[in-house]
């Protein structure tokens, strides 16, 4: 997908958890794109992932509107996220990293590093930092050895922000967006060490501590409280328990 492409997703997802894009609205096409911009191309495309990932509904025949999400759906699906991928970081650490596997998982690390060095990130880093971890989790689930790790993955991201790929970002303040982005990074490190060391329980519990992260970021980074938004995963009332 073209970084436009991502943009937009990227866009319209946080449109939707703030609540610009309110429950039950349906969303034309036309209207989406002038408000951002593009042409109705990139629009057609997010509406259909956006609809995959659970965020959206469809009405008739081709289009679609917000589906109301629940943050314990939410809470839900990302904890079963973070038992499926934990078991599948403990069978590959367990099993061991081929060369091609460490490469793979370097090479992240590495353009993590070097995204998040100069202090400051916006939203094009942040499609890049999407790709980049995509490509760590990718590669963890996919060499573990059990498919039906990955077939239970794959069924679970059908479930708002279940998937390692929902990323939203509020661009208002990407100072704070940075930090978490920063901190995920540093997970992923945590990560890899435990796999390169064969330290399958610890591999599983800090891949288990980072889907988990995905949903308290909001108490350790300071997130304010608000009445806005569909869905309350950016809000620091997840962050209660």
């Amino acid at each position: 997908m073209s970084k436009q492409g991502q943009r937009v997703i990227l866009s319209l997802r946080q449109m939707i958890v703030n609540g610009d894009l309110a429950a039950g609205e349906r969303l034309r096409e036309e209207s989406l794109a002038e408000r951002l911009g593009v042409s109705r191309t990139p629009i057609r495309v997010a509406l259909k992932l956006l609809a995959q990932e659970g965020l959206l509904q469809t009405v008739g025949a081709r289009g679609y509107a917000v589906r109301q999400i629940s943050t314990e759906e939410i809470r839900n699906a990302v904890d079963v996220r973070g038992v499926l991928e934990g078991m599948a970081a403990r069978l590959l650490a367990e099993a061991g990293l081929t060369e091609s596997i460490r490469d793979t998982l370097k090479q992240c690390l590495d353009q993590g590093d070097q995204l998040f060095s100069r202090g400051a990130i916006d939203e094009g880093d942040v499609v890049t930092f999407h790709d980049l971890n995509m490509t760590f989790h990718n590669t963890i689930i996919d060499n573990c050895g059990n498919g039906a790790v990955k077939s239970a993955i794959m069924l679970n991201d059908h479930i708002p922000f279940a998937s390692v790929h929902s990323i939203a970002i509020d661009s208002s303040a990407m100072d704070r967006e940075y930090l978490r982005l920063t901190f995920a990074n540093v997970q992923h490190h945590l990560v890899y060490d435990a796999l390169i060391n064969r330290q399958g329980t610890r591999a599983e519990s800090l891949m288990r501590e980072h889907a988990n992260a995905a949903l308290r970021y909001a108490e350790i980074f300071g997130v304010g409280n608000g009445d806005r938004g569909n869905v309350k995963i950016l809000r620091s009332d997840l962050a209660a328990d």
